[in-house]
């Protein structure tokens, strides 16, 4: 199997403030590997230095055997699809021109794009259905679909290795599995796939492997039964998580018990619904 990445010993963040610590792992081809981990663990953060986007303080990086470093941007955008987390669309492009501009890494700065663009293109809008969207303004579309159309245009650039940073976001319950369901497709077919994940039960079907990020380090980094664990998540989330094989479909049903609700809280939830208000009034003469 081809070893795609090779992360040694990183240490990075923004500025002064180091968000991840001698982190070490490496990727194989056809892997879909789940970030898993509670909010601002350092899971974003992690996908954005494997992408180049954040200096490395400590440590490097190794694409398909050379430093990441050395790529020019645009040929890393042949390499590496990236959709990240949150995207500030100015221009009011229709979903058709938006996953058109997949496309462009390959062209001439003096090139249009061909019948072979336009039929990717329209393969990969059908994929994710917002063909029928095609002529749609980006900034009429729902939360929803635009995700789909973003989803669309980074597959449509063609690079052997995709980066999603929580792509499942918004997205009808249908949806998020499809998304799922497409990257193992196409990690079965010989594409890697590294996804930032906050569904849990998704990643412990679909991904075939999963990272979990606890306070800047790696965790555990196994197949999802090894590391989807009552003690790891616990641990790693900061409240009491169970995981338990659901008979019904053999995969992981994880889902976190309520913890105990103190004399401080129950007063607190008493002035928010108005119980404390009610009894204050009840008692007037």
């Amino acid at each position: 199997m081809k070893e795609i990445l090779q992360v040694d010993n990183i240490t990075t963040g923004y500025a002064e403030n180091k968000i991840l610590t001698d982190i070490s792992f490496s990727v194989q081809q056809g892997e879909f590997v789940g970030i898993i981990g509670k909010n601002g663990a350092g899971k974003s953060t992690l996908l954005k230095a494997l992408r180049g986007f954040l200096p490395l303080n400590k440590g490097s990086i190794q694409l398909l055997e050379r430093d990441l470093a050395s790529y020019a941007q645009r040929e890393l955008a042949t390499m590496i699809a990236y959709l990240q987390q949150q995207i500030e669309l100015t221009f009011d492009y229709t979903a058709e021109d938006m996953v058109m501009a997949g496309r462009y890494p390959y062209m001439k700065w003096w090139e249009q794009h061909g019948e072979q663009d336009k039929a990717i293109v329209e393969a990969c809008m059908k994929y994710t259905g917002v063909y029928d969207l095609k002529d749609t303004p980006i900034k009429a579309m729902s939360g929803g679909q635009r995700q789909r159309v973003l989803l669309a245009k980074i597959l449509a650039q063609q690079t052997p290795v995709l980066f999603l940073d929580e792509p499942a976001a918004g997205l009808d319950l249908f949806y998020q599995e499809e998304i799922f369901r497409f990257c193992q497709e196409m990690c079965n077919r010989g594409k890697t796939v590294i996804m930032v994940v906050h569904e849990l039960n998704l990643a412990a079907r679909y991904c075939s492997r999963v990272m979990l990020i606890n306070n800047g380090s790696v965790i555990a980094d196994d197949k999802p039964a090894a590391v989807l664990t009552d003690q790891l998540l616990t641990e790693a989330y900061g409240v009491s998580i169970r995981s338990l094989i659901n008979p019904e479909t053999g995969h992981a049903d994880i889902f976190t018990l309520p913890a105990q609700t103190d004399n401080d809280k129950s007063q607190l939830l008493d002035i928010i619904v108005g119980t404390a208000a009610k009894a204050e009034r009840a008692g007037e003469p």
